[in-house]
């Protein structure tokens, strides 16, 4: 008698842990979150970058600062207009991406702000290896004359 009193309770705790498990796949799925920014000349992660996607535009900010030539708390001093000398950490430099319609791992159409030289350039990005890495594409004219840059998702 006492074991069937128990089942559904146990059925109950497994579906529970079923649908958590469900819920850290889909997460991989998409960009939003906290990413480790890496440097493609040493290896060195440089930044933490947090994306967040609001009605359906994903957005990057600066989040933390690792490694720069601009001392402990680096200002953008070559950008122009309102970001002239304001601090990195802080600064929306990733914004108008779209999940392209195509490729479900792919965000298309945005724009990013080079903080090392003030520019704005076109940025797509996409995810692989189940969601861990992001590829960031930025390039003025054509995608295939850009840079790349690899991020690593963070805990």
């Amino acid at each position: 008698m006492k074991r069937t009193k128990r089942l559904p309770g146990l059925l109950a705790m497994a579906t529970a842990l079923l649908s958590c498990s469900g819920l850290a796949w889909a997460a991989s799925d998409t960009p939003a979150g906290s990413w480790k920014v890496i440097d493609g000349d040493t290896g060195n992660a440089t930044a933490i970058v947090q994306l967040s996607e609001v009605d359906g535009e994903l957005r990057g900010m600066v989040s933390r600062v690792l490694q720069s030539g601009g001392g402990a708390h680096p200002v953008c001093a070559k950008c122009r207009g309102k970001l002239q000398d304001q601090p990195i950490e802080g600064m929306v430099f990733l914004w108008n991406l779209r999940k392209d319609d195509k490729n479900d791992k792919e965000w298309t159409g945005g724009k990013l702000l080079d903080t090392d030289n003030g520019k704005v350039y076109k940025a797509k990005l996409e995810l692989s290896d189940g969601g861990r890495k992001l590829e960031l594409r930025r390039y003025s004219g054509l995608s295939m004359l850009g840079h790349s840059q690899e991020w690593q998702r963070t805990p």
